[in-house]
């Protein structure tokens, strides 16, 4: 164990030396140095210890202090993102954060939003897990091959927003350090250039492959169907919870993510059938999920590739986290599975489970460190390191 006693950490950066940011969904900033100090960075609205606070970002279910990238030009810039719930408009945002670190990592200053506008669920409604602050997205990672930032959003329990062409909520955002759109984004007319990719549902896993550096996201499924997607320019995630149509009536609160029969159990695939993950009846085109966890839906949160020689036969495979989340008679899955993906992310060859050496856990966040160990975020307070045998 690397750390302990920590409040829902749930995103990693490094840097080369080791140096490692940390977030705490409803705590903050920090950072953990070669030599084993931890230095409180930035914390959120009524937050102690840290060197500032800032008193717009606060947490509530789902959303928090999310997802940390480190820039690729670090060491001549000293950037650092984040994406964070706030205040700053009513009724809350979520926002990506650029700082600057100071140089003896004790501190961070010139706080730049450069994304103001990523949507809140600011009510609780009658969804399960229906609370304020659901399906809130949040990874941030910065892609090896194009330099842009990759930012994934959810679609916070409204209907309207995944295929939404202004909202940038259940989507995949590509922008420059400044947050404007990259280059090469290539989303419908009318939509916001940010958008990368759209139709998602609660994108909080994205990676890219080690060798063609193609994007690839996780995303949990509405009690069915998990799944892991390559990314593609435009790209249509092909989700769309509104009611009133595929075949739908009305639905509780006007969202359908988890219908029929929301709150009962049912055969996944009976479920799927009525409110597909991927909807190809209405959206042919729709990018084509690679793997779909056997059907189920267990948490499918983070992902990240295992790269060098140390992992043997795991070298340039995908690791994804499962949370574990049991409804009706399937089971639980608290788990990391390592996946054999085709190059292109169009399919998967083998799935094998790996021997953990801790308990299972909700595993929030899975990132490769430089020593080429892999680190494990649990919700439950702690980060592990997993040391290949």
């Amino acid at each position: 164990m690397v750390l302990s006693d920590l409040d829902n950490p749930w995103d990693m950066a490094f840097l080369p030396d080791g140096t490692m940011f940390f977030t705490e969904k409803c705590l903050g900033l920090s950072v953990l140095l070669p030599g084993g100090d931890v230095n409180k960075l930035m914390g959120m609205a009524d937050t102690e210890g840290y060197a500032s606070t800032e008193s717009d970002l606060f947490c509530e279910g789902q959303a928090g202090m999310n997802g940390v990238a480190v820039d690729p030009e670090f060491d001549d810039n000293r950037y650092l993102y984040v994406y964070s719930a706030s205040s700053t408009t009513e009724p809350g945002t979520n926002r990506v954060l650029r700082l600057v670190v100071n140089d003896d990592f004790s501190g961070v200053s010139e706080r730049t939003d450069i994304v103001e506008d990523i949507p809140y669920k600011p009510e609780a409604t009658d969804q399960p897990f229906g609370g304020p602050g659901a399906h809130n997205g949040g990874r941030l990672r910065f892609s090896p091959d194009d330099g842009y930032l990759y930012v994934a959003t959810g679609d916070t329990h409204n209907a309207e927003v995944p295929q939404s062409p202004t909202l940038l909520g259940g989507k995949v955002l590509r922008i420059d350090r400044d947050g404007n759109a990259a280059e090469g984004n290539t989303p419908p007319e009318g939509f916001d250039a940010r958008i990368f990719t759209y139709g998602h549902r609660n994108v909080q896993g994205l990676t890219f492959h080690p060798e063609t550096h193609q994007p690839i996201a996780a995303e949990h499924g509405p009690w069915h169907s998990d799944e892991i997607t390559a990314l593609v320019a435009g790209g249509n995630g092909g989700w769309d919870p509104r009611p009133n149509m595929a075949g739908r009536d009305d639905c509780p609160d006007g969202y359908c993510g988890y219908e029929p029969h929301q709150m009962d159990a049912m055969e996944p695939s009976e479920r799927a059938a009525y409110m597909p993950m991927t909807d190809f009846d209405t959206y042919p085109d729709a990018m084509p999920p690679a793997w779909e966890n056997n059907g189920l839906s267990q948490g499918m949160v983070s992902a990240e590739f295992l790269t060098g020689e140390q992992w043997g036969a795991w070298n340039g495979r995908m690791v994804v986290g499962f949370m574990g989340i049991g409804f009706g008679d399937t089971p639980v899955g608290q788990r990391i599975d390592v996946i054999d993906i085709a190059e292109d992310g169009l399919s998967v060859h083998d799935v094998t489970e790996m021997p953990l050496p801790m308990p299972s856990a909700r595993f929030r966040s899975l990132v490769q460190a430089p020593d080429g160990s892999l680190y494990a975020a649990v919700d439950e307070g702690e980060i592990h390191q997993i040391i290949p045998e």
